[in-house]
């Protein structure tokens, strides 16, 4: 029986199975074995596959990359064409779109790379269509925008949000609150700091058994289900902020448009006729989470027209230096910092503080 076979066969298991506590300790084997089904699946194994998809990407540029994900005849290539003025063919049929079209945008000072992807179908995380490249594609992404069409939403959307998670990407989440690590004796130990309502010593034996784990200590920090420690211990799994473009919505009523503008992480637009691009863009700034630098040399005024971006959280004075030039730490005594992140202005820090959007930064060397 083959791979794709067999994750049929524990779906169909897991469907005809009832959710409830006797069926906990089964229901968490089955996601185990199908998370590792679809590992196997997924993990490129030979030369000419992993050739395939480095030719299907292309390189990294700016502060951060988006990929657009979809179904074919969304207006991905539209979007791209009037965001970046980036020509992405565009047709009245299905998969005009054959490989990755990128474009730039710079937007408050940042350059941004965007991802104009293939149009995936269903099935594209168990390899059908390009759908393997695809997703290989958007794991690399800082943001993801899911594009659909206003008048189909919610199905496409549980659809991608399906192949998404097959490949391992989890869409608007943060990283499980659970410690796990390997020992190699003494059995399964297991702590928690609150009550669980899914998982307990045996659900946790009988998933960490799938894994030929029989000693390790996990301390679950908040009430976890069996998809979060699987997740822990795959170890592969990203997590990415998307943003729901709704286009198409010069084909609506007034009133569904205030139905679509209620849907979570979403942003209605038009792509043909550039309706809330506005929007898209402020909220593209705000899931990426970056921050904006100013430099400012010595007896100068501050360089406000290049700023230097920084990921909020990878944003200490050693990080803004290193993305200045790797040879500045060798020679940094001190920083001047002007700004919301200091307490007066200039205040002087050191390499471990942490600057918020719009400092201005003043290096001092020895």
């Amino acid at each position: 029986m083959g791979i794709l076979e067999k994750i049929a066969e524990i779906e169909s298991e897991m469907a005809r199975t009832q959710k409830n506590k006797a069926t906990a300790h089964h229901l968490g084997l089955l996601k185990a074995r199908l998370a590792k089904l679809r590992r196997e699946l997924i993990t490129v194994k030979n030369g000419r596959a992993s050739l395939l998809i480095r030719r299907f990407d292309v390189a990294k540029t700016g502060d951060a990359r988006i990929g657009f994900v979809g179904f074919p005849s969304v207006g991905k290539s539209t979007l791209l064409t009037n965001l970046a003025g980036v020509y992405s063919e565009v047709a009245a049929y299905e998969f005009t779109t054959l490989t990755t079209v990128p474009g730039v945008i710079r937007y408050k000072g940042a350059k941004i790379q965007l991802l104009d992807l293939p149009g995936i179908i269903e099935g594209a995380k168990d390899g059908k269509g390009r759908g393997r490249q695809v997703i290989a594609v958007a794991r690399t992404c800082s943001l993801i925008f899911i594009v659909l069409d206003v008048l189909k939403p919610l199905g496409h959307k549980r659809l991608i949000e399906h192949e998404l998670e097959g490949f391992g990407i989890r869409l608007n989440k943060e990283p499980p609150n659970i410690t796990f690590r390997r020992k190699e004796k003494g059995g399964i130990n297991l702590q928690t700091t609150c009550n669980q309502s899914e998982l307990d010593i045996d659900s946790v034996r009988s998933i960490l058994s799938e894994y030929r784990i029989a000693n390790a200590d996990i301390t679950l920090r908040y009430d976890a289900n069996a998809d979060d420690l699987i997740d822990v211990i795959e170890g592969n799994r990203v997590y990415i902020p998307c943003i729901y473009i709704l286009n198409k919505i010069d084909q609506i009523s007034i009133e569904e448009l205030d139905l679509v503008y209620k849907i979570p992480h979403a942003v209605p637009l038009s792509a043909h006729h550039k309706w809330n691009f506005d929007d898209l863009l402020e909220k593209t700034w705000e899931y990426l989470n970056l921050l904006r630098i100013y430099t400012k040399p010595k007896g100068q005024l501050p360089d406000y027209e290049s700023p230097v971006v920084l990921k909020n959280g990878q944003s200490s004075i050693e990080d803004f230096c290193n993305s200045l030039h790797k040879s500045i730490m060798k020679e940094f005594k001190h920083a001047l910092v002007w700004g919301s992140s200091v307490k007066f202005s200039p205040q002087k820090v050191g390499k471990e503080h942490f600057l918020q959007d719009e400092d201005v930064v003043q290096i001092v060397k020895k």
